[in-house]
Order: C-alpha cells, then sequence, then structure tokens
C-alpha cells in the first residue's frame, strides 16, 4: 500500500474489518487511477481496485498502492476477496453509497456472514486526510489558478459593448482548456447588470452595456484539482453607489484574509467580513457562507461559516469571498483561493482587486 492507504488503514475502527470506497474523488485520491466506476476494498494490510473491462488495462498500469482486480462478475470477485481476507465487518462510505447500491453490497455481504456498517465515520476518517493538501496538491491548485487567471486576462480585453454573457463563458472555457485545464472546476458564473445580485447566477442572452458591473465566478480543473475565483469589474462607467459597495466588499475580503492563519475559528474568519459588511450599513445583503475548502472537489471542508467551529491548519486551501447582493440592482462578490499557513496564509490569486472599469 502507498502512504495514504495505509494511514487510511491504521484509522479503521477496530471493529471493521476493511472499508469499502466507491466515490470517484476519493478512489482517485487514494490510488492516484481516475474512472466513472470502481470499487476500492481497504483492508488493514492490503488494498484492491476492483474495476471491469473497460477500466483494466489502463488501472493495472497507474493505479498506486493496490492490486487491481478485472472483475467479469463484481459479486463473485468481492466474494472471494472477502473469504480470502476473513472480512467480517465492512466499513461503507457513507456519503458515497446511495440506498440502492447499499441494498446490492448487503445481498453480496449476507452470502459471506459479512456486515456492512453504514454510517459517517469513514468519511470523517477521509475527510481529515483530504483537508489538509500535500505539496504535490498545492501544486496542482495552484496551476489550475494560474491557467484561470491567463484566460480571464485574455477573455477580458476581447469584451465589448453588446456582448452576451454566455459567449463570454464559452470564450473562458475555450482559453482555459486551450491553456492545459482538462475541464471547468464548474459551470462557469459570467453575470452582468441586475443579475448581478444573484450569487449564483447563470450565463444568459443579457448583453453586456455600460455602468453594468460583471462578475466572474470561475475556475479550470487541472490533473483533477479545482481553482475558484470571483472578480467583479464595471464596464464603462461606474456609479458612486457602486464604488461604495465595491470597496466595502474590498475591506472586508481584506479582513478576512487578516483573520486566516492556522489555529483561527473558521467562524471568526468568516465574523472578520461579515461584521464589516453589517456595519458598513449592508446587513442581510451578504447571505452565504465567506468560504469554504477546495480540492479535487470544488466544495469541501472546512466551511468558512458563522457556525463552523472548525479549527483551520497549515495546509488547508480555502476561499475568501464576502459579497454584497442588492436585489434588483447589482452585486459584488471577491474571491480568492489561499493556503493556510502558522502566521496567516499564502493567496494563490494573483488578479488585483481593486475596482477596474473595462
Amino acid at each position: 500500500m502507498n502512504a495514504s492507504l495505509e494511514l487510511l488503514a491504521s484509522l479503521l475502527p477496530e471493529r471493521a474489518d476493511a472499508a469499502l470506497i466507491i466515490s470517484n474523488e476519493n478512489r482517485r485520491y487514494f490510488t492516484g487511477f481516475v474512472s466513472s466506476l470502481g470499487y476500492l476494498l481497504v483492508t488493514k494490510k492490503q488494498a484492491y481496485l476492483l474495476v471491469d473491462f473497460r477500466y483494466a488495462e489502463a488501472a493495472k498500469a497507474n493505479a498506486k498502492g493496490c492490486e487491481v482486480i478485472a472483475y467479469s462478475s463484481f459479486s463473485e470477485s468481492m466474494t472471494e476477496l472477502i473469504t480470502d481476507n476473513e472480512i467480517k465487518n465492512i466499513l461503507l462510505e457513507g456519503s458515497a453509497f446511495t440506498l440502492n447500491a447499499a441494498e446490492d453490497i448487503d445481498k453480496i455481504l449476507k452470502k459471506c456472514g459479512t456486515e456492512s456498517i453504514k454510517n459517517a465515520e469513514l468519511d470523517k476518517i477521509i475527510g481529515k486526510l483530504r483537508i489538509v493538501k500535500t505539496t504535490t496538491e498545492v501544486d496542482k491548485i495552484m496551476k489550475a489558478q494560474r491557467i484561470t487567471e491567463q484566460a480571464l486576462t485574455e477573455t477580458l480585453r476581447l469584451i465589448k459593448e453588446g456582448d452576451r454573457e454566455k459567449d463570454i463563458a464559452l470564450e473562458l472555457e475555450y482559453k482555459m482548456r486551450k491553456l492545459g485545464a482538462e475541464g471547468i472546476s464548474f459551470d462557469l458564473i459570467v453575470i452582468s447588470g441586475e443579475k448581478t445580485s444573484m450569487p449564483h447566477g447563470v450565463p444568459g442572452e443579457n448583453r453586456i452595456k455600460k455602468g453594468d458591473f460583471i462578475t466572474f465566478d470561475i475556475g479550470a480543473l487541472y490533473q483533477g484539482y479545482h481553482s475558484d475565483m470571483t472578480r467583479t469589474y464595471a464596464f464603462g462607467q461606474v456609479s458612486e453607489k457602486q464604488k461604495r459597495v465595491y470597496n466595502t466588499v474590498f475591506e472586508a475580503q481584506k479582513l478576512g484574509l487578516e483573520a486566516v492563519k492556522s489555529g483561527a475559528l473558521c467562524k471568526d474568519v468568516d465574523s472578520a467580513a461579515r461584521d464589516y459588511i453589517d456595519q458598513a450599513g449592508f446587513d442581510g445583503c451578504f447571505g452565504h457562507s465567506t468560504g469554504h475548502g477546495v480540492g479535487l472537489e470544488i466544495h469541501e471542508q472546512p466551511i468558512v461559516s458563522q457556525r463552523s467551529d472548525t479549527v483551520l491548519q497549515s495546509g488547508m486551501i480555502i476561499t475568501v469571498e464576502p459579497g454584497i447582493y442588492l436585489p434588483g440592482e447589482f452585486g459584488v462578490r471577491i474571491e480568492d483561493m489561499v493556503v493556510v499557513t502558522a502566521d496567516g496564509c499564502i493567496n494563490l490569486a494573483a488578479l488585483p482587486k481593486e475596482l477596474i472599469v473595462l
């Protein structure tokens, strides 16, 4: 087994002889292998990756730290492994198993005299392993961020009055892929005018016009790892009210970033940004969390919210993304990803955040 699988095996509770992992992200995390279907069975001494014919050759060449089992019948291969390893109890990946999938596994286990353990225990163990990023993971996220920034910089030069939101979003995705991204982190958010008051607005037929804010909430996917960044720009001209709202968010984000360090509570980072916005006269206009973890998934632990008592640790990667949203008028959000350090954070975003008029 590789180091990450050995650590997982060592953390399994005494009553569990093995763990069964089926989520794409966690299989990739532990084995480095990408597939849309597969089963990772981890005992306290060995790990097995079960895949069907479609992935057999690639898995044998690329999966790390595990024995690859190419099955023609999953039930038969699983039964054989359970018997050979004398497995009596299997801890299931609670967040990944549907009711139907859990029932199917239980039918196999019942024939072997084996019980499944269905709770959040395995998810918590894996979460603690994934929440702190390795140097390799940070490098991949940094690469995804650089692709995102270059694509946005190139796209901004092309924007002109009358362009449609969805065309700008398409151009951004094209540039990201051309720069080496394997995909986009999520459906890109490129919205303008009144739609910027919607935190997760969808690019559509709206055409860019003078006086609009344009919000870009975007990210690239690189070797399985995501980036996440938001910038808000003015187009052509900007009103005094827009300046005031923008500068309030700008200052709130600075305060949020300054609160980030190992040992800080997530809720205190949230409060640093949120309290400033509330005290500036925009109480109730910032309705989402201040941030979240980023990695193999675009939203990971920890959640940087008012209710989170999670203690930040060095090596975590989180976003800091306060905003102000005025329905029927406009909205502003600014978002950076940062790596938590002992005495602060390293900001992975390099693009300027001062108000820019395109």
